[in-house]
């Protein structure tokens, strides 16, 4: 495992704490080069309108800074397609930052991008080498940390997670072949509430995470359109498409401010708002 040593910390302690610090990269490369997920094999033929995804992005970027997070764009390079998913490139986990190691060959190398910014502002991080995993597959709850096995993240990780956080208490959760990440199907919105995909699971795991959460049940027409895929902001706050109605709907009963944006041409290569969103910060609370 390859360690940078450094003076300044981040934080994240959970999915739903107040946002302050995030990484994005606006998608200027965008395309559907090569099918790596379901969603995209549905908009091959349609593809990407590029024009139409930046303007979405930025949208989504002001209405973040109207929010008081501070949002940090990272360089978008041509040779990356995939590059708006800042999520998968890395994750904080406490005061841990962690660099992925990427389980497909079409976004090998996003990586490094993180790892200079990371360099530059003389933060500690740590490089997982030995087995793939993306964080999408990464949902942290306090002391509690969900890792998806998908075809992006493999079991052989949870071994070394486990080494390096013995602070943690590691799940694995596996989900069917044919979701990309566990954020896809799952996401933790406060501290006894998640959106949940349920046929994505076995009965074990399901039973697990209904030990732990109130579950709202997301439809099968809304997983698609990434109705999990929400980004919680703090203070009951969460953005989420305007098309995911029944969502939104279930999260508004529950109390819930819900920022409704389009990114629904950026949604056709497989991502929505918590996907395009790398937290470095958050409250600790």
């Amino acid at each position: 495992m390859e360690i940078s040593r450094s003076t300044e910390q981040l934080n994240c302690k959970s999915e739903f704490a107040s946002l302050e610090k995030v990484l994005v990269c606006p998608p200027t490369y965008m395309s559907i080069s090569e099918v790596i997920n379901e969603t995209q094999k549905h908009y091959i033929e349609e593809n990407i309108d590029e024009n139409k995804a930046i303007k979405q992005h930025n949208k989504f970027v002001e209405k973040m800074k109207e929010h008081q997070i501070e949002v940090i764009s990272l360089d978008p390079m041509e040779k990356f397609p995939e590059q708006v998913f800042t999520r998968d490139i890395g994750f904080t986990l406490g005061d841990k930052v962690f660099v992925s190691r990427m389980g497909s060959g079409v976004r090998d190398g996003e990586e490094e991008l993180f790892k200079g910014w990371l360099e530059k502002h003389e933060i500690t991080y740590e490089v997982l080498q030995d087995s793939s995993i993306e964080g999408g597959d990464v949902i942290i709850d306090q002391d509690t940390l969900f890792v998806g096995i998908s075809g992006r993240t493999s079991s052989e990780v949870i071994h070394t997670l486990e080494k390096q956080l013995p602070e943690f208490q590691v799940y694995p959760l596996p989900i069917k072949k044919s979701y990309l990440h566990l954020d896809c199907v799952f996401n933790i919105i406060s501290p006894n509430e998640a959106l949940i995909h349920s046929p994505a699971f076995r009965q074990k795991e399901l039973a697990l995470l209904a030990s732990r959460y109130d579950l709202i049940e997301v439809s099968k027409e809304e997983q698609f359109t990434m109705g999990t895929n929400v980004l919680s902001v703090g203070n009951k706050k969460i953005f989420s498409l305007p098309c995911n109605a029944q969502v939104n709907n279930d999260l508004r009963r529950r109390g819930y401010e819900v920022i409704e944006v389009d990114i629904s041409e950026i949604i056709k290569s497989g991502g929505s708002f918590r996907c395009c969103t790398l937290p470095v910060k958050r409250q600790n609370n």
